[in-house]
């Protein structure tokens, strides 16, 4: 019973990790996560009761590997929000500040375009960001301004 368990998981293991994109990284959470709660879940108890274990490990195994799925995707996010903290704190108007994960091979690039004072008083920054994921290459422009603790916010995006 090990044996064919640590097989059927490490079959599972080696396909999610052929996946690329997010729903299917979340996809391939669930998967692995419902397998091992299901196995899990079928070690304890008997009878009747073994069954609505291995259910129970099965649903919670898949929502957790769901969730630790998606924060696959949370790292782009930290990468890109630090390039564009860096970028339009310190870089010079035209001058882009990238970004890679070298997980998933996601990247992209903050290009602070204008510097100016708002209405409010506040240091705002015209920009362009470009990020590419699995080849993908999106692009938008946006308006970020430094708030009183010294972070940027996007105030517009188009």
């Amino acid at each position: 019973m090990l044996k064919s368990t640590i097989l059927v998981l490490a079959a599972v293991l080696v396909l999610s990790g052929c996946e690329s994109d997010r729903g299917t990284k979340q996809t391939g959470g669930a998967l692995v996560g419902a397998v091992v709660g299901g196995l899990l879940g079928s070690q304890i108890g008997g009878g009747t009761g073994k069954l609505a274990t291995t259910a129970a490990g099965t649903l919670l195994g898949a929502y957790l590997g769901s969730e630790a799925g998606k924060s696959l995707d949370r790292a782009d996010r930290v990468y890109a929000e630090r390039a564009a903290q860096q970028g339009l704190e310190s870089k010079r108007s035209g001058t882009p500040s990238k970004w890679v994960n070298p997980d998933t091979g996601h990247s992209g690039a903050i290009t602070p375009l204008n510097t100016y004072r708002s209405g409010d008083g506040l240091h705002c920054r015209d920009y362009e960001q470009a990020i590419t994921v699995d080849s993908r290459l999106e692009t938008a422009r946006g308006t970020a301004c430094r708030q009183s603790d010294g972070t940027w916010r996007i105030v517009n995006n188009r």
